[in-house]
């Protein structure tokens, strides 16, 4: 009896260990759902894993963790807690230490009495206002985005016109860039930089990155950076456990050659694998893999499938994990290494898809916050130079992919050069020998990207997000002509980075429980209760009501200003308009 029941339940197959795979799998898991998870490394987190070498440790991919409440709602959904799952955050603090050409550097912080005199050692004290000011925007931009974009499926493009949002629209600025809406607030280019440079993270150039990106520099100053002790993948690590509790398979070092279809071509029925071994078959396929990838190697070739490969990508990146014999105390956790050029080095990178002469780049030291990153006395050091994606679709070489104009994308001499540039400009900048102190080097370029984690062009942010390629203009998380299939990832809505991913993790799983007339299984009714009424208070400021002395209410002043000011300027229109038309008669 208790097979059957087992057996009874819906089955469904999760394509890929990435956060989105393992995250979905853990809820639909925890749903009531039977589910297969299968990924072609023989490890889980994707760009999220982990590199060990001799004691050394590096992050792969991300090396820092924003918008927390993300990841706690996540868990939390799950019945449990980061802390009680053993992932263990701390607060980086300062946030990122930025280095100018010139020798100055810029600290960021959640410490307001730093970020007053920061921003007022280069735009005097008006510019702490003008910071509050553009915090104040970038907190609009956070909490609309949170409520009205990654909470939100957007099915079609009726989604885009429905009140709720588009009452919100022009408050998000995604006309005008980052570093247009940051020219409103701050009046000189070093803090013009300073609070444009994140939309890295989101793989575009900040002259081009909608304004509403600046919720990223939002949570940095408001929420922190964090760091999971023992690398993020404790993250990842903690919801296969979670999934493996309620009873997920996961099938790793399995690579799979297509999405199986009904013979009809309309139902998603299982995966089908390389090696030759009998397909798995299930009622649903959630895939993870890469979507471009996805559509065009995994399902029948279509020409939506095609025109995702000519859509705007993200950048790329040659990234480096040095083990060091050495510590260098001039590096904090989090480092910024700004470009004199600063235009032409975005332009260089996502214009002409090569790396700018003189690069940006970040500079990671997890041993800085977590010393179990490598062993006494020495440092771990990942410095992500960003690139130009790989422009031939189908290039799997270091060197013979062109760019737009023709150009060679050598990324063996475009790897030398990087490495010579950084350590050049470490050294000028913080008088510090780092090539001298490497004793073992591991590098991620585009191709790499590509063929470890099947990354479109090498893209490791997946898709752009360029307005038109967010929101309803974003590939769906459902199919939109194959039943049961459906998606989640970097370059499905909402979009990409670990915690955006996590929310699209909940969007999906949402959907395919509704598909299956399944209820999502969060929390007991109390707690239910508890959080619906969080909830409510949240949408009102955030501010949790204890008492009537936490009731807000507007003061007579503004009360008085609400009404009584719109009476006097109607009366003075009356007053001039009665005015002018005397005088008309007089006129006349």
């Amino acid at each position: 009896m208790g097979k059957q029941e087992f057996d009874a339940r819906p089955s469904v197959i999760v394509v890929g260990a990435g956060a989105g795979g393992v995250a979905t799998a853990a809820r639909l898991a925890q749903a009531g759902c039977k589910v297969t998870l299968v990924e072609k490394n023989d490890f889980s987190g994707g760009r999220c894993s982990l590199i060990h070498r001799d004691g050394y440790r590096f992050d792969q991919g991300p090396s820092l963790l924003l918008l927390p409440e993300l990841f706690k709602e996540t868990f939390q959904d799950l019945g449990t807690s980061l802390e009680d799952e053993g992932v263990h955050l701390v607060k980086c603090n300062p946030n990122y230490n930025v280095h100018f050409h010139d020798g100055t550097n810029f600290k960021l912080s959640t410490d307001v009495a730093v970020m007053k005199e920061e921003v007022e050692r280069f735009e005097g004290k008006d510019g702490f206002e003008r910071y509050l000011g553009f915090l104040q925007e970038s907190h609009r931009h956070y909490e609309l985005s949170v409520i009205h974009v990654l909470k939100r499926n957007f099915y079609s493009l009726f989604s885009m016109v429905r009140p709720s949002f588009l009452r919100h629209l022009i408050a998000l600025h995604p006309f005008e860039s980052i570093y247009t809406r940051a020219s409103i607030y701050f009046r000189t280019e070093r803090l013009r930089r300073v609070f444009t440079f994140a939309s890295m993270y989101m793989g575009m150039s900040p002259f081009d990155a909608p304004g509403t990106y600046s919720l990223l520099q939002y949570t940095e100053l408001a929420e922190g950076i964090w760091y999971p002790i023992g690398g993020f993948h404790k993250v990842i690590e903690a919801l296969v456990n979670i999934g493996e509790r309620n009873g997920v398979e996961y099938m790793f070092n399995s690579p799979i050659s297509g999405i199986q279809l009904s013979d009809d071509g309309k139902r998603a029925t299982g995966v089908t694998f390389q090696d030759g071994r009998p397909p798995l078959t299930a009622d649903l396929v959630v895939c993870n893999a890469d979507l471009t990838y996805a559509y065009n190697e995994l399902l029948p070739s279509s020409s939506y499938a095609k025109s995702l490969q000519g859509r705007k990508a993200s950048c790329s990146s040659i990234s480096f994990y040095w083990a060091l014999d050495k510590q260098f105390p001039e590096l904090s956790a989090h480092n910024i290494f700004l470009a004199e050029d600063y235009k032409e080095s975005f332009d260089s990178i996502f214009k002409k898809h090569l790396i700018p002469d003189q690069p940006s780049f970040y500079v990671n030291v997890p041993s800085r916050v977590d010393p179990s990153a490598a062993p006494k006395g020495c440092d771990s050091l990942v410095i992500l130079v960003p690139v130009g994606h790989l422009e031939d679709y189908g290039s799997d070489s270091h060197k013979g992919s062109k760019d737009s104009s023709g150009r060679t994308q050598d990324f063996n001499a475009m790897v030398q050069m990087a490495r010579d540039t950084i350590l050049k400009i470490i050294e000028a900048r913080l008088n510090i020998n780092v090539g001298a102190h490497i004793v073992d080097e591991v590098i991620n370029t585009p191709v790499t990207w590509k063929s470890t984690f099947n990354l479109d062009r090498g893209a490791i942010l997946g898709l752009s997000h360029s307005f038109f390629n967010v929101l309803a203009f974003r590939p769906k998380t459902k199919h939109a002509s194959i039943e049961d299939l459906y998606f989640v990832g970097a370059s499905a809505h909402p979009g990409t980075g670990v915690p955006i991913v996590l929310a699209g993790a909940k969007l999906v799983s949402d959907e395919v429980l509704a598909k299956l007339r399944m209820e999502p299984k969060r929390m007991d009714q109390g707690e239910a209760a508890t959080m619906k009424e969080e909830y409510r208070v949240m949408q009102k400021w955030r501010v949790p009501l204890k008492s009537h002395l936490d009731v807000q209410s507007k003061t007579a002043y503004s009360i008085w200003l609400q009404w009584w000011v719109p009476v006097f300027l109607t009366l003075v229109a009356i007053y001039l308009w009665s005015g002018t038309s005397q005088g008309l008669s007089v006129l006349s």
